[in-house]
């Protein structure tokens, strides 16, 4: 059966999400896909999740020494990846509003980066296999969202970008992960490794690697077995052309 990646061309890939670690947790195995297909792809982060800590069982920390750590981490799974480059915005974690002034931040990278298909998370997916969804990524995904339509592609909408140089930009498709309601499955058998193995760079967030590899193993699709497994990310997919 045809992947629904299957794009004539390379295409200029942009991925919005709320933190650090999001996108190998929630696509890294599709983004290692593509980067190995020869697209570009292009990490723009919210926060840098510097309250991704607990200071009772890590007093040394600090949000500031986390933010730094965490763009090394980053940096360091992209590369594994296969991203070209990776931004943040540094807002702070966990404080994320889907308020004007962001949406208008959003269409400014959109317009700015003029991705064919851009990559972010579903709003609407309150709950997630850990339990409550964090409210950054739903905010996120909600920004992002109301940024594609009907701002960024439309003159009329944020005029003081054109004065800044960014002329108005639509992405061909918009990729939403870590949703409850998919209409698009990617096979991803053959980077999941490579998801793993990005996810490991962060090692501020992995508490037992042993236990975080074995979940991820467990994961695979109910019609495969131990010895041969086969891997599968899901995504809700709104086309514009």
């Amino acid at each position: 059966m045809e992947q629904p990646d299957n794009w004539s061309t390379p295409q200029n890939i942009l991925v919005i999400l709320a933190h650090p670690d999001d996108p190998e947790f929630f696509c890294g195995a599709t983004l290692a896909r593509w980067a190995r297909a020869g697209h570009q792809i292009t990490y723009l982060l919210l926060t840098c999740g510097d309250k991704g800590y607990n200071p009772t069982t890590h007093p040394e920390m600090t949000p500031e020494k986390l933010c730094g750590l965490r763009h090394v981490e980053q940096n360091n799974a992209a590369k594994i990846i296969g991203a070209q480059a990776v931004h943040f915005m540094d807002l702070p974690d966990g404080y994320l509003v889907p308020d004007l002034n962001l949406r208008r931040d959003i269409v400014r990278e959109i317009r700015r980066h003029q991705p064919d298909i851009l990559v972010t998370c579903d709003p609407q997916n309150l709950f997630a296999l850990y339990g409550i969804n964090h409210p950054d990524h739903r905010y996120c995904g909600q920004v992002v969202l109301d940024a594609v339509f009907p701002a960024a592609g439309n003159l009329a909408y944020f005029p003081e970008l054109i004065v800044e140089g960014h002329q108005p930009h639509m992405p061909k498709e918009v990729w939403c992960s870590l949703t409850n309601q998919p209409n698009t499955t990617v096979d991803v058998t053959d980077t999941w490794d490579i998801k793993l193995s990005a996810i490991l760079e962060h090692k501020t967030q992995v508490q037992d690697v042993e236990k975080l590899i074995e979940r991820f193993k467990s994961r695979r699709t109910e019609d495969s077995t131990d010895e041969n497994p086969r891997y599968e990310e899901k995504f809700r997919v709104v086309k514009y052309s």
